[in-house]
């Protein structure tokens, strides 16, 4: 058995209303991330110093050594960019949601007591500002529960939010496992929230941004000026707002760094934009943790079964039936590399017609066989499949009158004498005069070209019956 952890799925097609309050169009939400004092430095017992998100071009760790200049360019985030940007979001009534890492805010008592002094949630950003991708997964626990422990010591209360960043593969399950955050950020896979089962329990993801992030001023290709960040800003809640007025209210999310967008230059971007969303009727600027709450209590976590997660015994005899009286292609479909994306009828369907479209010509045909004559003796005595008696009188085919049923029992005949096998049709996307109608043209067809026809009919029936039982 194969399965694949990723999720390429998501909400799919149909994403849920958020219903967020007061029947906003969007919910625009800022992250300050509060780094500094929390990198790479070889004062905090680290390797090396700092190269990550600064403006020095081509930063390089210095090995054994502090890079004076990192660390400066650090310092200017707490020092003045912290406050600059304090002034504005207290000016403008937005609350944040402070990333913060934990031994920065133990270094920064002044600026944690104004993160206080706002009303501002202060989640956990990790002990340290450093790499974990290489973590032994006891060291990234050990680190976690630190982070926990120094973040509630130095804050007075302990992190209802996590995002680590530089994360590794095991870091959400970690994080999850941990069993006291009402979310976790460690993924940029939506414009929603979602439940994830991670850790044995039911996680809340609320997605952050690398994209609409002043990352981008130190990044290439990135911004260079204040009004290009403004620009994206802009045309990204654009399109979010114009989505909700739609019915399809989404969530946006900016990430901000106090070293960073805390430049004059920079920040006036991010001014404008403050000012241009204020301008509009049924925006939510909320804190993360107010998201959390907020989808906890209006889209609660639903348990249900889940294909790829069934065992083989499960799995056939949920879906031994989708194929006429051909259980032996959910059995092979089984075997395939199902993940979360076949979680749904498109995901199913897809896993058993690939099964049946690479079964020998004899195995099909024996599919096409088992398959009732329409409105034919089967159907008289009652003795169809339970999906073939509902999609055979959805169409109407039990209530024929004589000469009906007469007429599609002598079509029938001729058709198996013709080409070997029943008269198959999806008979949902038809009513009796359009079943009549295929029945008199496809009765001519040569052999090859019916067979053909009858095999795709035969997956599109499949298609409806999962389409009962699957989202």
């Amino acid at each position: 058995m194969t399965r694949y952890p990723r999720d390429l799925r998501g909400y799919g097609a149909a994403a849920p209303d958020p219903q967020w309050p007061n029947g906003a169009k969007a919910a625009v939400q800022f992250v300050l991330n509060y780094e500094e004092g929390g990198e790479n430095c070889i004062l905090h017992g680290d390797a090396a110093s700092e190269a990550f998100l600064s403006d020095i071009p081509g930063a390089a760790q210095w090995p054994g050594k502090r890079h004076w200049n990192m660390e400066s360019i650090y310092e200017y985030g707490s020092r003045a960019g912290f406050w600059r940007l304090h002034r504005l979001f207290t000016g403008a009534g937005i609350p944040l949601t402070i990333y913060g890492v934990a031994t920065a805010l133990a270094r920064s008592p002044e600026q944690v007591q104004a993160m206080k002094d706002a009303g501002w949630e202060i989640a956990s950003h990790g002990l340290k500002w450093v790499e974990h991708k290489d973590m032994a997964e006891e060291e990234e626990r050990a680190a976690i529960a630190e982070a926990v422990r120094l973040h509630t010591e130095v804050t007075g209360t302990r992190p209802r939010g996590w995002y680590t960043g530089r994360c590794s593969a095991n870091t959400v399950r970690l994080v999850a496992e941990e069993g006291g955050f009402d979310y976790i950020s460690d993924t940029y896979d939506d414009d929603l929230p979602y439940w994830l089962e991670s850790g044995g329990r039911d996680q809340l993801i609320i997605p952050y941004t690398l994209e609409a992030n002043d990352m981008r001023f130190a990044n290439s290709p990135g911004w260079i000026t204040g009004e290009h960040f403004f620009q994206y800003l802009k045309d990204a809640f654009d399109v979010i707002y114009a989505e909700g007025e739609a019915g399809a209210a989404k969530m946006m999310t900016i990430g901000l760094h106090c070293r960073l967008v805390g430049r004059p230059g920079k920040i006036a971007g991010l001014k404008r934009f403050i000012d241009y969303i204020q301008g509009f009727e049924g925006v939510w600027c909320p804190r993360r943790i107010d998201i959390a709450e907020h989808w906890a209590g209006t889209h609660p976590p639903v348990k249900r079964e889940r294909p790829s997660q069934m065992d083989r015994e499960a799995f056939v005899a949920k879906f031994g039936s989708i194929f006429e009286h051909s259980s032996w292609i959910a059995d092979r479909a089984f075997d395939l590399e199902l993940g979360p994306a076949h979680d749904c009828a498109a995901g199913v369907h897809n896993a058993l017609c690939r099964i049946f479209r690479t079964a020998s010509e004899d195995e099909r045909l024996g599919v096409l066989t088992a398959h009732p004559d329409l409105a034919g003796k089967l159907a008289a005595a009652g003795r169809l499949t339970a999906e073939s008696t509902s999609e055979q009188s959805s169409a109407g085919l039990d209530m024929l009158t004589d000469e009906e049923r007469e007429t599609f029992t002598r079509l029938n005949t001729e058709y198996v004498e013709k080409h070997g096998f029943p008269f198959i049709v999806a008979v949902r996307d038809h009513n009796k005069a359009s079943i009549m109608e295929a029945f008199h043209r496809r009765i001519h067809n040569d052999r090859a070209t019916e067979f053909d026809e009858a095999c795709r009919q035969v997956e599109r029936i499949a298609q409806f019956r999962l389409q009962d039982m699957l989202p």
